[in-house]
């Protein structure tokens, strides 16, 4: 039987693909046609296939090496690629390892050019992104309200006071509003988040917490926080380069990193989706395998690919043609 290759397999759109890999202790290759990682059980070894014609991203964490021709067939199905420490954070770069995310893009140049297109013509301009910014901002909370509430509904491992939380999502819009730069809009992301932290620990009964970034000895909703993240940054880092967006291209965030848009994508769905989950979890004591689990699952079931693919081109094509309007769409 001939060697089946990447390119020999049906297209699948990104946005439909439901595998995001984290590995660690493993060696990726090339076995027989197709990508597999091997772990070592005694004198054994054992191999895994990866379905990379139906993957996003794989994340390597610690004790892991991969091959040329597994990167070789892992950039021709289109899959990216980033190296990171145990738990999944925090991700590292093979050229600037001061830089948080940066990924390993498979590289074509027959990548779409109509959404970069539109990007950059309204991008230079400091009241267009500004109106892009809040356009994330309005998706986000509109994810917020959805998800939490639809936890809410079906998950009595978290209580969530509907009245409260509805109340803060329409204080905060109301000052996304009235934002009158990106800093307003930095600072109203910041509060609000905080406000979800609290409701979250109301809401799963987690008592005091302190969110705390990047400590491997911090509490357990800690550490799920910055694992979950790097999960929806993966995800976000393939809806950018599905639609051929550089990462600089950031409209909130892009001040103070380099891979700003990244940071935009995600927000659109880690308080909605990665933030509850982390005090589902560890409430329940999960450890990180589990809680890795149970987050790409909720990832895959609400189709947040999907969402932040159409929320790159709502954007691109509404502020790019000068449609400016902000009417809260994503919340309505």
């Amino acid at each position: 039987m001939d060697n089946l290759r990447p390119t020999d397999l049906k297209t699948i759109l990104h946005s439909k693909r439901a595998n995001l890999y984290y590995l660690e202790h493993c060696r990726v290759l090339v076995n027989g046609g197709r990508v597999e990682y091997v772990t070592d059980q005694g004198k054994q070894s054992l191999y895994w296939n990866i379905p990379i014609a139906n993957t996003t991203t794989v994340l390597l964490g610690t004790g892991t090496s991969i091959t040329q021709a597994a990167v070789r067939e892992l950039a021709k199905a289109g899959v990216m690629l980033g190296f990171c420490g145990g738990g999944g954070t925090p991700l590292f770069s093979a050229n600037e390892m001061d830089i948080e995310v940066a990924w390993f893009a498979p590289q074509s140049e027959y990548r779409p050019t109509e959404y970069l297109q539109a990007w950059t013509r309204f991008w230079f301009d400091d009241g267009q992104r500004l109106a892009a910014a809040k356009l994330f901002q309005y998706e986000r909370l509109g994810q917020i309200v959805r998800h939490w509430q639809q936890r809410a509904r079906t998950e009595a491992s978290f209580g969530c006071d509907a009245e409260r939380l509805s109340a803060a999502l329409d204080a905060s819009r109301a000052r996304i509003e009235h934002a009158p730069d990106h800093t307003a809009l930095l600072t109203e992301e910041a509060r609000l988040s905080k406000i979800l932290f609290r409701l979250a620990c109301e809401a799963t009964g987690y008592g005091d917490f302190t969110r705390a970034k990047g400590g491997s000895g911090s509490d357990p909703a800690n550490r799920f926080l910055d694992h979950g993240n790097y999960l929806a940054y993966g995800l976000a880092a393939s809806a950018t380069w599905v639609l051929g967006l550089p990462h600089g291209l950031a409209v909130l965030h892009g001040k103070t990193r380099r891979g700003g848009l990244v940071f935009d994508v995600a927000d659109l769905v880690k308080d909605a989706l990665i933030l509850p989950q982390a005090f589902v979890s560890a409430m329940r004591g999960d450890d990180e395998q589990a809680f890795r689990r149970a987050c790409i699952e909720t990832l895959t079931r609400t189709e947040a690919l999907d969402s932040m693919i159409d929320t790159l081109k709502t954007v691109a094509i509404r502020l790019g043609s000068g449609h400016a309007g902000l009417r809260d769409e994503g919340t309505a």
